[in-house]
């Protein structure tokens, strides 16, 4: 397969409310090595913070890691006046290729989120590829998830009703990790909200790629460095484990009820709508919404109709899947 794939432009379908946080969008180039963008990655690019955010507390904690790996990085958010008794709780996993970012690039919207739904939410770190290869992320999220679980009397949570949630890479290893926690026999997770997840490194090698998808902000050639970067190998090829790619798993009964977003010009649309399918074939609620004209990211755009939509679409579906009142 070569690595550069010829695409009809697809700039004439970009929705015009997205166009100039296109041009503004940071250019991703990892030729010159991964700590540029690890030291500040859409630092530039993030909204400025809202003062009736600034009222939601956040604290950050170290919780204990997997067996022989360091301690798991955890921002906490409280909001103010939360109510008495044991609430919901959301888990957040950034993302960035599997080889960026950190907690708080999502520091707005975990704060928002916190605030509109009333419950505190939770950004996990995990360890970054290449330096560490698949299982070390999921593990790492998996062990957060579990000290939430197992202080949720301490932290006011109903242990019950954990949501996990996460954009890109981070959707891939929320998905990955409902499939991790079920092996596990782990804490139950009550819903996966994942934000176009990077579900399947066969996306890299496929025969017939969508013509109009993938020529913005995370390309072809990005989407194989960061999946050769957590797999340890060449992606697409039969020796890749299936339990590091959500997409691969053959079995995906009994996964908590998910929401799915994608925009129609994202790499990641054909495969964010099969892992969808086959959810709905193995029996799982799924809620799936591909907005038109929009590319990897464009979330970015806050204020314009279609991100203001996005927002709400998925504070609903929290709340219902959550049992917060009005969801």
């Amino acid at each position: 397969m070569p690595d550069t794939i010829e695409r009809t432009s697809s700039r004439h379908l970009v929705a015009p409310e997205f166009l100039e946080v296109l041009e503004q969008f940071p250019k991703i180039d990892f030729s010159a090595g991964l700590e540029p963008f690890r030291a500040g990655f859409l630092a530039d690019a993030m909204p400025p913070l809202r003062p009736e955010l600034e009222a939601v507390r956040c604290e950050e904690r170290f919780v204990p890691g997997p067996a022989g790996a360091p301690d798991v990085r955890i921002l906490h958010y409280v909001p103010p006046e939360m109510a008495a008794g044991e609430r919901p709780a959301l888990l957040n996993i950034h993302g960035g290729g599997y080889v960026i970012g950190s907690p708080e690039q999502n520091d707005a919207a975990n704060r928002a989120r916190a605030l509109k739904l009333g419950c505190p939410v939770f950004a996990t770190s995990y360890r970054l590829a290449p330096e560490t290869p698949f299982p070390g992320a999921v593990e790492d999220c998996y062990a957060a998830l579990c000290w939430i679980h197992d202080n949720a009397g301490e932290l006011g949570v109903d242990p019950a009703r954990i949501a996990i949630s996460g954009e890109s890479a981070g959707g891939g290893h929320a998905a990955a990790l409902t499939l991790h926690a079920r092996k596990k026999g782990g804490p139950a997770i009550c819903f996966q909200l994942l934000d176009a997840p990077m579900l399947d490194d066969r996306t890299c090698t496929t025969a017939d790629p969508h013509s109009y998808s993938g020529e913005f902000t995370w390309t072809p050639e990005l989407n194989r460095f960061g999946w050769q970067s957590l797999l340890g190998m060449e992606p697409g090829g039969p020796d890749v484990p299936d339990e590091a790619v959500p997409a691969r798993a053959g079995d995906l009964s009994g996964l908590p009820p998910a929401f799915i977003i994608v925009g129609a010009l994202d790499l990641f649309l054909e495969e964010d709508i099969e892992y969808a399918r086959r959810l709905t074939r193995a029996g799982v609620p799924v809620e799936l919404h591909v907005v038109p004209g929009a590319f990897h990211g464009f979330g970015l755009a806050a204020g314009t109709p279609q991100v203001t939509q996005k927002n709400e679409l998925e504070l609903r579906a929290l709340a219902r899947a959550m049992g917060i009142d009005g969801g």
